[in-house]
């Protein structure tokens, strides 16, 4: 029998475009709600590992990423409903502009009735705010539509210039001011890491006590979130098996769906830094995920004991999943933006260079013995190596190939983030011995 329908505030946060400030204020938002004793659950739209760690510490609760689809829309309504059991708030952060990419944040918002809120950096703008506020507001008829909130606004007076731009509708909440004190640092991949940010806590304080002003800092109308679809349980594919999972600054881009997955399946996991030249402990695979391997060259090139850990791990022939910066870590060499460059673990042939624009962005799937896991890829870097491609991803549009896979003994590593729900059954090969 299907559960009721559960009931409880929700907001989608979305914007124009990129870099208008919807982590902040999602930040402030979800901070300002929590300080009132509030439970506060929030999501990310689309792939993301940075802007969902700002989220957890300023919510308290772990952040999923939802999307159309790479998650597919039963994991959506499914992470959403199990939320609204106990949430008295629940906030999804968009990407990019609100009908940009296929799928869209506008896509997701109308697909699970979560309405909207337009954050717009209004910085040198004037009358021309009402414009592009109701042209979001109406540019795709039946999509649910909370209001506007103008963002890095000048002075009060720059505030009630903007409100009186907007026509009858949208609904104006607010101003919140320029303040550089509240901006989130970023860097070529996006956001500084949370856990690198000293005043990071300040911040979302400040951004909260901005939020305390406006019209966002009363509760929104409840959602109705219909039970959904029931997941497929997870066949114990990886039961008796340890997973040892590379953490630390320098590999963070973890799913915590991804983790949760590799637990359905019955692996125990481990942790290890790098970073602190750790060894991992005794386990049957390893799996290397993303980060910013670049930004610590040295602290890695001289993590002698992990060098030989890992080496004896591959030499064993037990299995090795690699992803971006993780793959990055098992080439022989890797230099930054700057041309500096040190010698990494030497386990997978070639080396790679970072360069100032992107090489590789967007949704991609990966189909290994006819099973497809779905993700993305986000890097700068460059991969030079001997190797055959063993495997090569497709795009999300079907219409062009994507990354390059590597096999290479135990190892298989691509640029590829997979996200390991798409397939429970995928996930566990990547971890199985080869």
């Amino acid at each position: 029998m299907p559960g009721p329908v559960r009931h409880c505030p929700a907001l989608f946060l979305s914007a124009p475009a990129s870099h208008q400030g919807k982590t902040t204020l999602s930040a402030g938002l979800a901070r300002y709600h929590r300080t009132l004793g509030r439970s506060v659950h929030a999501f990310k739209t689309g792939p993301d590992f940075l802007d969902p760690a700002v989220l957890e510490r300023a919510s308290g609760h772990p952040v999923h990423s939802l999307d159309l689809w790479m998650t597919g829309e039963d994991d959506c309504r499914r992470r959403l409903y199990q939320a609204a059991a106990d949430a008295d708030l629940i906030l999804i952060e968009g990407s990019m502009g609100l009908f940009d990419g296929t799928p869209s944040s506008a896509d997701l918002a109308a697909a699970c009735g979560v309405p909207v809120v337009a954050l717009i950096d209004a910085s040198g703008m004037a009358q021309t705010f009402g414009a592009i506020a109701h042209g979001l507001a109406s540019f795709r008829p039946g999509l649910p539509f909370h209001g506007v909130l103008a963002n890095r606004v000048a002075s009060p007076r720059h505030a009630a210039m903007l409100g009186a731009s907007l026509p009858a509708s949208p609904r104006y909440l607010g101003a919140v001011m320029r303040t550089d004190a509240m901006a989130l640092p970023e860097r070529h991949l996006g956001l500084v890491q949370a856990q690198e940010i000293d005043d990071l806590e300040a911040r979302i304080e400040l951004a909260a006590a901005a939020i305390a002003a406006t019209g966002l800092s009363e509760l929104p109308p409840a959602v109705a979130f219909a039970p959904p679809p029931a997941a497929e349980p997870c066949a114990p594919l990886l039961a008796g098996r340890r997973i040892a999972v590379a953490r630390d600054r320098a590999f963070s881009f973890l799913y915590p769906a991804n983790l949760e997955c590799l637990a359905a399946l019955g692996a125990e996991l481990a942790f290890f830094s790098p970073l602190a030249d750790e060894a991992p402990p005794p386990c049957d695979a390893l799996y290397l995920p993303g980060g910013y391997p670049e930004l610590h060259l040295e602290r890695l090139a001289q993590a002698g004991r992990t060098r030989a850990a890992l080496g004896a791990h591959v030499a064993a022939g037990r299995a090795v999943y690699a992803e971006c910066g993780g793959m990055l870590y098992l080439l022989d060499h890797l230099s930054d933006a700057s041309g500096h460059g040190a010698a990494m673990l030497g386990l997978l042939p070639g080396h790679a260079t970072l360069r100032q624009r992107l090489a590789g962005l967007g949704l991609q799937a990966l189909t290994l013995d006819g099973a497809t896991l779905r993700g993305h890829t986000f890097h700068y870097s460059e991969l030079e190596t001997t190797l055959a491609p063993y495997a090569q991803t497709m795009r999300a549009d079907g219409c062009a190939a994507g990354e390059a896979v590597w096999r290479h003994g135990s190892i298989l590593a691509s640029y590829l983030h997979a996200y390991f729900p798409s397939n429970p059954a995928a996930a566990a090969a990547l971890f199985l011995a080869r």
